[in-house]
């Protein structure tokens, strides 16, 4: 039967490819036949035989030009598996502007190994859209970035620089143009995020630790930046001194050790929308700022910071209803009339050199602050929050019903909404980023274990509420799913006890990094920590290797299908950013930190 199959096969074959004229010529003419069978054989051993020599040099048909250069270095970016004896930082997302690793690609799929911070240890790190910055382990201030730099998107080739030296910092905030650098003693510096805006004015003194006036020439100190100091306006009382800073778009929140909240105009814009919580302040006069190092007293410009909504009524109204002539006048509504009048501008980092109390903060303690990119937050010891700003997206979280987009006023943020009456509801955390906002809440009800769960409000248009919806406006805080009402076993207490997140980085465009806190109660051989993400991913920014945004929260694994878990150990060296050895022995911890549209792991010095 098969060889009659194949008998038939056969026969059909060449009806199938000949022309019936050919057919014709072969019946009639039997020897052309063989003719023809021989020379087809002979071409085809021919052509085998050439196959065979040439079977080398296989051509595909996504083979690089014959002219590649050969010295580019492919990257393999894949999921690095540190040693226990190195300390390496892995980045991923978007590397457009090169503040991740130079060396690395512009878009960086999931967790790559940087170069840039081989066995360094740091105190913090921050991202921003174009530049970025960090503090080593000495305390120094280093600074990098197409935006540093100066150079256009995707030609910056430089490591990161150092900056700001022998302050001590310890903790970085940026905004677009600006870097404040909070040291130990409580100080707050303020460098200008682009490096050519950073030379030191000509025959002027070195800054100093003052804003006004030089050391340099006294203590032998040789700065190579021009850089600032921002003080109080009312001075402090003895011992008190700054703890924390928190830096939106445009405006600086700070807060002190004896829980006192402080505000600082870093543009002309820091109150569009009331984040600033005052709007009446002074400046230094423009045309006295090239002689600022020196000790006189400057004079000054009074200041009103107007919100958009009070100054510009009819900023959403269409453009032939609006008052015709308005442009001056809504100048001098924004900025006040004195300021108008001569000219102010924001461009200078000294244009405004004090920090003012918030007036309706004053007497409330504050034992924590937020500021989100054109809002603020303050958190009370009794687990309380109050929030101002911007409000178009309900990110303030003052629910359904307050539909106003600007609250100037510090407002309470009810956060126990939809809960029973013998529930009590208190905050352990508040963190903001962008339009995005996430209260950290413990419930109780005097029956189980407290429950510790994750509320989110604000612009969720890419998932970043984690409630497994994408809504663009959330004002009632919603809980965030798979990081809400979690329980381990305690190996201390031998009980159930709730999982808190240790921290949330929530990124400017939309995505969220949260490590839970799996290590306070882990037993022996313990210690590790998850990191769940979730939100925008169109640069890759969540460490999946695949783009497409989430709206529910998910953990990264590794290549192997494991748990991608943040680590501490003792670190057998620690070296600066210059390469150099500080201390051997140093305990370290793994932190996740969200930039735009990238991420980045690193090495903190605990």
């Amino acid at each position: 039967m098969l060889r009659g199959a194949a008998s038939r096969v056969f026969v059909r074959f060449p009806a199938i490819h000949a022309s019936r004229r050919f057919s014709h010529t072969v019946k009639d003419t039997p020897r052309h036949n063989l003719v023809l069978v021989l020379a087809s054989s002979s071409a085809l051993s021919a052509g085998v035989l050439w196959y065979l020599s040439n079977s080398g040099n296989v051509i595909h048909n996504d083979a690089p030009p014959p002219n590649a250069d050969p010295k580019v270095r492919a990257v393999d970016v894949s999921t690095i598996l540190v040693e226990d004896t190195e300390l390496s930082t892995l980045v991923w997302g978007s590397n457009r502007t090169h503040v991740l690793d130079d060396e690395l690609p512009e878009s960086i799929r999931i967790p790559t190994a940087s170069e840039w911070f081989q066995n360094v240890a740091l105190r913090d790190l921050a991202l921003h859209e174009t530049h970025a910055a960090c503090i080593d382990a000495r305390g120094d201030v280093y600074q990098w970035g197409d935006g540093f730099f100066g150079s256009e998107p995707g030609s910056s080739h430089a490591r990161p620089q150092l900056t700001l030296k022998g302050k001590n910092i310890t903790q970085l905030q940026l905004s677009p143009a600006r870097v404040f650098a909070l040291s130990a003693s409580g100080r707050i510096y303020v460098l200008s995020s682009r490096q050519a805006d950073q030379a030191l004015p000509t025959a002027a003194q070195t800054p100093a630790s003052s804003a006004w006036w030089g050391t340099g020439w006294l203590w032998g100190e040789e700065e190579q930046v021009d850089f600032a100091e921002i003080t109080a306006q009312d001075r402090l009382k003895r011992g008190e001194r700054f703890v924390q800073i928190s830096a939106g778009s445009d405006h600086l929140l700070a807060l002190t050790s004896d829980g006192r909240t402080f505000a600082h105009p870093i543009t002309l814009k820091a109150n569009s929308h009331g984040q600033l919580g005052l709007r009446k302040c002074d400046v230094p006069a423009p045309a006295d700022l090239e002689r600022a190092h020196l000790p006189h007293q400057h004079p000054r410009v009074n200041l009103e910071l107007t919100p958009k909504s009070i100054a510009d009524p009819y900023a959403r109204s269409s453009p032939g209803i609006r008052p015709s002539g308005s442009a001056p006048r809504l100048t001098e509504a924004f900025i006040g009339k004195e300021a108008a009048a001569v000219g102010l501008s924001d461009t200078n980092i000294r244009w405004s050199d004090k920090l003012f109390e918030v007036p309706a903060l004053k007497g409330v303690k504050v034992d924590r602050i937020a500021a989100g990119g054109r809002s603020s937050f303050v958190k009370t010891p009794d687990g309380r929050v109050l929030g101002w700003g911007a409000n178009e997206f309900g990110q303030i979280g003052l629910g359904a019903n307050v539909t106003l987009d600007t609250i100037s006023v510090p407002t309470e943020v009810i956060l126990w909404r939809s809960t029973p009456a013998t529930t009590k509801t208190k905050c352990l955390d508040i963190f903001a980023g962008g339009d995005l906002t996430m209260f950290e809440v413990e419930r109780a009800d005097g029956s189980g274990i407290p429950q510790v769960e994750v509320l989110s409000c604000g612009n969720g248009q890419w998932g970043g509420l984690g409630n497994a919806l994408y809504s663009n406006a959330q004002s009632s805080p919603v809980r965030a799913k798979s990081v809400s009402g979690l329980v381990e076993y305690s190996e201390t207490s031998k009980s159930l006890q709730a999982i808190a997140p240790e921290t949330i980085s929530i990124s400017p465009t939309g995505h969220v990094l949260l490590t839970l806190d799996t290590r306070t109660r882990a037993g022996p051989g313990g210690g590790s920590r998850d990191v769940v993400v979730w939100g925008a991913n169109f640069e890759y920014q969540l460490g999946t290797g695949k783009r497409g945004s989430q709206a529910t929260p998910t953990m990264i694994e590794t290549v192997e299908g494991g748990r991608f878990m943040l680590r501490s150990k003792k670190a057998r060296e620690v070296r600066d950013m210059q390469g150099q050895v500080w201390k051997k022995g140093v305990e370290v911890e793994q932190r996740a930190v969200a930039g735009w549209n990238n991420s980045v792991v690193y090495w903190q010095i605990r």
